[in-house]
């Protein structure tokens, strides 16, 4: 039985349940010492001088440095990796030198030979600020006579960007029947992974190599970004590893200062140097996610026809450009606000603003739930204007399957897509029709039922490199593997993606075993470790099964290309004779005459019958730059009870039809659909990162940052459709982030119609208890429709 398709229990978590992991903050190196960061309290300060003196006599201190340390050893400002024709970027210390731009910046760094003596010696570190005003608010950023963070950015704005046609969208709307308008906010997200970032550093003398050991997603990037742009080394004197990660949600895609401060220290003090994040750290420096605030518009023929779409947004960048930063709320959003409709006319206007806050930077879906949640919220309020039902209104506007490859007025062209079939599914599920009926009844009783619907398009494996080269990114988008067989023909698997959750050890086996005839233990995967594996690009934006697995297929390709020929040389035949099935090359017609892979591999390193001319050895290396995108998309359904009196909402059912093409591996889809939920379930309902007006950040711990318990969530129901890309060769789309794209409006949107009785047309996310009850305590509900 092959294994792709199998629902096969992930082999990594045997070390994983039996405490056998390996993280970073295990990892201990002989004469190794600890640092602690001395952070900035204010959110914008002048530094006007920093005493040292006494930290250097506390026990067991080796050494502080500051930013002058840094300026003197020539490091550099952290690097920016995607560029807009009017972006600004200021610079980025590592060590703030001169002023700090938000709370938790570093000023200095002291390293000691115990974590302990490290903190207890950041303590008496004594920093002379001079407070300035802070821009801590977006619109108040953008205010005439705002204080200005950076003198490169003149009114706080970043960047101005625009996508679509405008004049095409006026007309658009000066013919519409109706037009539905929308004002709202999505919250600042702060990613929350199991395991804080960590990094240890180490520092040869002998050889100038440095090695860092981190919290990463892509260890190649982190050793390009800290090598060549940060530190001014040659990349082979530095060697990543990124060991076993635990989780990242986006917020470990980016190197960041800390990573640069013990690489610095370590060659300061000779020693090995670790630091790991306590949890307060990681709330104030961990890059944050959204923080948009839009106006939207969706004008509508009088059959209920979408016409054009129109959107301003502002977001917020933070104090800096974190590394990918510029590409989320510009190619990242505006391109996708198409979403599963066919709209003629689109157009999106973007300014990123800075403000005296963390920067923010890709967090799980990184773009794409905030256009997501724009349509979905328009499509719901449309269908209330109109007096339809809000499932018939998107039926009519689905982009028909017969239209794929399908062009949107805002770049992308979409693979392929079935999204009538897949929101049919989802009904069907969660029996759409009997639970209005069943509305209608409670609401008569005064109970208030909600049902919401979000469908749902993601754009992953982003590419190809040639065409987000000319968008701004500054790194290619492809992804590279070496397969190498040893003489027993047992298969290692160098990938450049990485695995930090997601299961690649197991899903990437099956694709290999299956297509080798080999067995699933027979494949070890190998990922994290610049030394080890080719360059490649990591894992990041659902891109590891359509675009690295398929690095991993071209390169079993080239092996089963060269077992061939050799299996053709011992049988005396041509390779165009064989057939290769269950691990054996059989020549045609004799199935009795055959070369078992095991027996090619071993003649492979024997050498002793080769083919004329071919070298020993088998393995192959092969880079795959897609032709495209692809698109996974679905359905979700939520559906919810508000409780008026309290403005509690319980989450009843949560329906998933997702389409991600052929599923490797059902068992971990259902784990990332499953995971990506419960993210959407907390942005809809529980989190927010809140700053006051001096910038100061309030949910610095679990007390005042509202995670979601098991609780809080339902059993989550699952269907799938099938609907394979044809640009790649399995067919598959990415699903790491679909759940999380698609919840927070399927909840948002139930609870909207739960309260529609009440009046309440939107409110911005968190629907926390507290939020809803306000909006209800003046309201008296209106008989049923």
């Amino acid at each position: 039985m092959p294994y792709v398709g199998q629902a096969v229990k992930r082999k990594e978590d045997y070390r994983f349940l039996t405490g056998r992991g390996a993280y970073t903050d295990d990892l201990t190196l002989p004469g190794m010492v600890h640092a602690a960061f001395v952070r900035s309290p204010y959110a914008h300060a002048r530094i006007r001088a920093i005493r040292t003196e006494a930290a250097l006599k506390a026990p067991g201190v080796l050494a502080v440095l500051t930013g002058e340390d840094f300026a003197r050893e020539g490091v550099k400002p952290m690097p920016v990796g995607w560029l807009l024709p009017t972006l600004k970027i200021p610079p980025r210390p590592v060590v703030a030198k001169d002023e700090v731009h938000h709370v938790g910046e570093i000023v200095a760094v002291v390293v000691a030979e115990t974590r302990a003596q490290a903190e207890d010696a950041a303590l008496l570190v004594e920093v002379d600020y001079e407070p300035l005003s802070p821009a801590a608010d977006l619109r108040k950023a953008l205010a005439p006579g705002a204080p200005e963070l950076h003198p490169e950015a003149p009114g706080n704005v970043a960047f101005t960007w625009e996508i679509g046609d405008e004049k095409a969208v006026e007309e658009a709307f000066a013919k519409a029947h109706k037009v539905v308008r929308l004002s709202l906010r999505q919250q600042r997200l702060i990613p929350n992974a199991i395991e804080p970032r960590a990094s240890l550093a180490a520092y040869n003398p002998g050889t100038g190599e440095y090695t860092l050991y981190t919290t990463s997603q892509n260890p190649h990037v982190h050793r390009l970004m800290h090598a060549a742009f940060i530190l001014g080394i040659p990349e082979p004197k530095l060697r990543v590893v990124a060991p076993d990660v635990g989780g990242a949600f986006g917020s470990k895609i980016f190197p960041y200062p800390e990573e640069a401060a013990v690489l610095v220290a370590a060659r300061q003090v000779g020693r090995p140097v670790k630091w790991a994040a306590r949890r307060t750290e990681s709330f104030l420096m961990d890059a944050h996610g959204r923080d948009h605030e839009t106006e939207a518009e969706m004008a509508f023929d009088a059959e209920g026809r979408v016409l054009g779409l129109r959107v301003r947004t502002l977001a917020n960048m933070g104090a800096y450009l974190s590394l990918f930063a510029p590409a989320i709320p510009t190619y990242l959003y505006g391109t996708l606000l198409s979403g599963q409709y066919r709209i003629p006319a689109i157009y999106c206007h973007v300014t990123g603003v800075f403000t005296n806050t963390t920067p923010v930077d890709a967090y799980r879906g990184a773009g794409r739930p905030e256009a997501s949640y724009i349509l979905e919220r328009l499509m719901d309020l449309a269908a209330e204007e109109f007096g339809v039902d809000p499932a018939d209104l998107r039926r009519k506007n689905f982009i028909p399957k017969d239209a794929f490859p399908y062009a949107t007025p805002v770049a992308l062209v979409y693979d392929s897509g079935n999204y009538e079939e897949a929101f049919q599914k989802a009904l069907e599920l969660v029996g759409y029709w009997n639970l209005r009926k069943e509305q209608a009844e409670l609401r008569a009783k005064g109970r208030y039922l909600g049902i919401g619907l979000s469908c749902y398009i993601e754009a992953c494996g982003l590419a190809p490199s040639k065409v987000v080269g000319q968008l701004g990114a500054q790194a290619g988008l492809w992804e590279s593997a070496l397969v190498r067989v040893a003489p027993t023909g047992k298969v290692e698997v160098y990938t450049g993606s990485h695995s930090h959750g997601q299961g690649h050890e197991t899903a990437f086996s099956q694709v290999v075993a299956d297509l080798l005839g080999v067995s699933l233990e027979d494949v070890e995967i190998v990922h994290g470790d610049t030394g080890r594996i080719p360059f490649g690009m990591g894992t990041y934006g659902s891109r590891s099964a359509p675009v690295g697995l398929s690095a991993v297929v071209r390169a079993v390709e080239k092996v089963l290309d060269k077992a061939r020929r050799i299996a053709a040389h011992l049988l005396e035949v041509a390779p165009e004779d064989l057939e290769y099935r269950e691990g054996r090359f059989e020549v045609k017609g004799v199935p009795g005459k055959a070369k078992g892979f095991q027996e090619v591999a071993l003649q492979a390193y024997l050498a002793h019958n080769l083919p004329e001319g071919m070298e020993p050895g088998l393995e192959a290396t092969a880079f795959f730059d897609p032709s495209n995108f692809v698109f996974p998309f679905g359905t979700h359904v939520a559906v919810v009870e508000v409780f008026p009196e309290t403005g509690e909402v319980k989450l009843l059912r949560y329906v998933a039809v997702d389409d991600c093409g052929p599923q490797i591996n059902p068992l971990l889809v259902k784990g990332q659909v499953e995971g990506g939920v419960v993210q959407g379930i907390a942005q809809a309902l529980l989190e927010e990162g809140v700053y006051d007006e001096n910038g100061q950040l309030l949910t610095t711990s679990y007390m005042e940052y509202a995670m979601p318990r098991a609780a809080h969530i339902p059993r989550i129901e699952h269907g799938h459709t099938v609907t394979p890309s044809p640009v790649n060769p399995l067919g598959v789309k990415g699903i790491g982030e679909a759940g999380t794209i698609a919840a927070a409006q399927a909840v948002v949107n139930a609870v909207m119609d739960a309260l529609r009785p009440f009046g309440v047309r939107h409110l911005d996310m968190p629907l926390t208890p507290e939020k809803i009850w306000r909006a209800l305590r003046d309201r008296v509900p209106v008989a049923a429709d």
